[in-house]
């Protein structure tokens, strides 16, 4: 999962990060409401988290920019302010939800992660294809009821073809995805992860595969044994 935090307060903005990072996100940080715009002009995300109060611009005027721009991704706004009419106004703005500060951390994480498995097309956090079960919360993937080892960018790779079930999701999808065009490899390595994942899933399945190539394209996650 790909976050993009927008927040001026450098402490809040590191302390949000790392809950966060710890919960298995990947998180892009800016301090202003411009430099966020730009990496938004760069870089697909999952989730948008924006301050409401930020130096240069208005949370509800980011929010009016994100939405004319055509940016369809689902914004989490956070503030100190607990106005009615504030909330009101970010919402009709184009905000999927707003979260109080101070917050707590597993909320701040559970809704995160709600959002995203709703813009998705996903209202439960169980994702099934086959023998194959992953769960968005916990990140954890079992296949014929066996934990299946993944590594940290393993998971990130499968997590996103879970996320899009059914969809191709090209190459340059998942590089984006996993390095967020900082010292991003040769395109080939995306192949060689999902070789990898898919010999482990294999073991553990007797055989069978849920990840699917679409040459010249990406790969999708469908149950091939249930067409």
């Amino acid at each position: 999962m790909h976050i993009l935090l927008i927040e001026d307060d450098k402490a809040m903005n590191q302390n949000i990060s790392l809950i966060l990072k710890h919960a298995g996100m990947m998180v892009e940080s800016a301090l202003l409401a411009r430099d966020g715009l730009e990496l938004l002009k760069l870089y697909e995300y999952d989730l948008i988290i924006l301050d409401l109060m930020l130096p240069d611009m208005t949370g509800a005027d980011v929010l009016r920019t994100i939405r004319s721009s055509g940016i369809k991704t689902p914004v989490l706004v956070l503030s100190a302010i607990e106005l009615a009419h504030k909330k009101v106004e970010c919402l009709s703005a184009g905000a999927d939800d707003y979260v109080n500060k101070p917050f707590n951390a597993e909320e701040l994480v559970a809704r995160v992660n709600a959002i995203v498995r709703r813009s998705k097309g996903h209202a439960e956090s169980i994702v099934k294809v086959g023998k194959m079960v992953i769960d968005l919360d916990t990140k954890v993937v079992t296949v014929a009821d066996k934990i299946l080892p993944l590594t940290g960018k393993e998971y990130a790779l499968v997590e996103l073809l879970a996320l899009k079930k059914g969809s191709t999701v090209s190459k340059e999808q998942f590089l984006n995805h996993l390095y967020n065009g900082m010292d991003e490899p040769e395109i080939k390595i995306i192949d060689v992860f999902f070789c990898k994942i898919r010999a482990k899933i294999k073991e553990l399945s007797g055989g069978e595969d849920y990840i699917t190539t679409v040459w010249g394209r990406g790969y999708i996650l469908q149950d091939m044994s249930a067409e």
